[in-house]
């Protein structure tokens, strides 16, 4: 394997920071997966502190690609719901580039890195027409791809429905956290997915997220859905080997 396919994948969440180096040519890690909490409170010193440790544990001085939970432009934060308010305005890329000594940094959205995961190597691998890659956790994550092409950063899981935010209504939490059967879960799960195919015209809907390993749990009651249902192949590895891709890009 040549070394300029390698590339360090770091994935930014609410409650951990994770890295592993990937072989970007078949979208396999090439190391093992190191983990750390992320930091309370979550400030941007204290995560590039943690990024750094797990540099350190990889032994890795190369390309970096980061997927990061809110809205990068340019390099800077400009949205971060889930981390501290301090990130706004965050020179993520420079900092990234300045602390590691990357010689090449590039940062994207969490949800699209795990889209672009499964879009070139999992569910999605060789589907043409409009692809959705919806990740079902604490909240519902979206990446859009036309014809293999990705629009970035969209917020579907912000979608108005029954008078809230559609992730507070059909993300997997809401099952869990209102006790939901898994029948009655998917029945919203499936309001959600009709709305977003009649406004989309989804052709390929693709289901991550932890509740993606168990699909027999709820896929029978998705009823009506235009676009055909699959479940995401590529499991919690996703956001770190679409993370990996962004310098391809």
């Amino acid at each position: 394997m040549s070394e300029e396919n390698r590339v360090m994948g770091i994935d930014i969440g609410g409650t951990g920071v994770k890295a592993a180096l990937v072989d970007t040519q078949n979208g396999t890690m090439t190391s093992e997966r190191v983990r750390l909490p992320t930091p309370q409170p979550a400030t941007p010193a204290a995560v590039m502190e943690a990024i750094k440790e797990l540099q350190r544990q990889l032994q890795w001085q190369g390309t970096v690609g980061c997927g990061f939970p809110g809205l990068v432009k340019s390099g800077r934060v400009q949205r971060a719901p889930n981390l501290d308010s301090s990130w706004i305005g965050y020179d993520l890329a420079g900092q990234l580039q300045a602390q590691l000594g990357a010689p090449r940094v590039a940062i994207g959205n969490d949800a699209d890195a795990a889209g672009l995961a499964e879009f070139r190597f999992g569910a999605g691998r060789g589907a043409g027409g409009t692809v959705l890659v919806i990740t079902l956790g604490t909240g519902i994550g979206s990446a859009i791809f036309r014809d293999g092409v990705l629009l970035p950063d969209t917020e579907l899981g912000h979608l108005a429905m029954h008078g809230k935010v559609a992730e507070k209504w059909a993300a997997a939490s809401i099952r869990t956290n209102k006790d939901l059967s898994w029948k009655k879960w998917a029945r919203r799960l499936n309001d959600y997915l009709v709305h977003v195919e009649y406004l989309l015209g989804v052709d390929l809907f693709i289901i991550g997220g932890g509740v993606s390993k168990k699909p027999a749990k709820f896929f029978p009651y998705l009823q009506g859905v235009g676009g055909r249902v699959e479940a995401a192949r590529l499991g919690n590895a996703a956001g770190i080997i679409g993370a990996a891709l962004f310098p391809l890009r």
